[in-house]
């Protein structure tokens, strides 16, 4: 049965949604980043300055180990590595022709992989990112624990995806943007209308803001915090992983603090 992810139309568990949103990715590829700055009106390259701004000291470690989540065609790795070049930055998808289209950019080192399942070992990396694409997970929790497990104790966690703006006027001015406009323009460039249509109801799905970093802390993430950027639209979260070692002697000192 499906957990507590993305629900497409018509799937029924887990494994028949992460499929179907392979397949659509997979057919939009070719024209996702026109897209992408077409519908955001290139706000979405001021949206990964942002993110790339805020974890700038991890990347500018010399031999710092970043890997972009859910990479799909590279900008964000891109971003990643043009300001940590001494870093060791690496993009992952699971969408093989996502990970074609960011070949042919000559991103970082790419792997060809689900989020869920990542063929890394654990505590590999300083820092992990994902931007819009973790609310295509087909579970949030075992997302973040997988994300969890690859960082090193102490790592970062950052996550820019799209939120409901606070605002209820500009919340009901954007979800008419998203069920009507998205989709006619979306689905007559990409040809694929059922992508454009989905894309905007996984937001709709979405937790917010507040949501998401809840649901982070549940997952053992500490220092949980986000930021909100045009109007709330997009939200950036961050958090520092606490692996099981760390927090299950936490709580032994939270415990015996109660009892004192």
């Amino acid at each position: 049965m499906l957990g507590q992810g993305t629900t497409p139309a018509g799937t029924q568990t887990e494994q028949q949604a992460s499929a179907w949103v392979r397949g659509i990715f997979g057919r939009i590829a070719p024209r996702y980043d026109l897209l992408n700055h077409l519908l955001s009106m290139n706000i979405d390259r001021y949206w990964r300055a942002r993110t790339v701004s805020r974890v700038a000291h991890i990347l500018e470690r010399s031999g710092a180990q970043v890997l972009d989540a859910c990479c799909g065609t590279g900008d964000l790795t891109i971003a990643l590595k043009s300001r940590g070049p001494s870093a060791n930055v690496f993009g992952c998808d699971f969408s093989h022709p996502m990970l074609v289209a960011a070949r042919r950019k000559r991103s970082a080192a790419l792997i060809e992989a689900d989020a869920l399942q990542l063929p890394i070992a654990d505590s590999s990396f300083d820092l992990v990112t994902t931007a819009f694409g973790f609310r295509n997970l087909t579970n949030y929790h075992s997302g973040l624990l997988e994300l969890g497990r690859i960082l090193k104790t102490g790592g970062t966690l950052a996550i820019l995806e799209f939120s409901a703006p606070p605002n209820p006027l500009l919340a009901a001015a954007y979800g008419f943007y998203s069920r009507a406009i998205l989709p006619a323009i979306g689905g007559m460039i990409s040809g694929s209308k059922d992508a454009y249509t989905y894309l905007p109801e996984s937001v709709r799905n979405f937790p917010d803001a507040d949501g998401l970093a809840d649901q982070m802390r549940d997952a053992g993430f500490v220092n949980v915090r986000f930021e909100r950027m045009t109007a709330g639209i997009v939200a950036l979260h961050l958090g520092e992983a606490l692996h099981l070692g760390e927090a299950l002697h936490l709580g032994e000192a939270l415990h015996l603090g109660d009892r004192s």
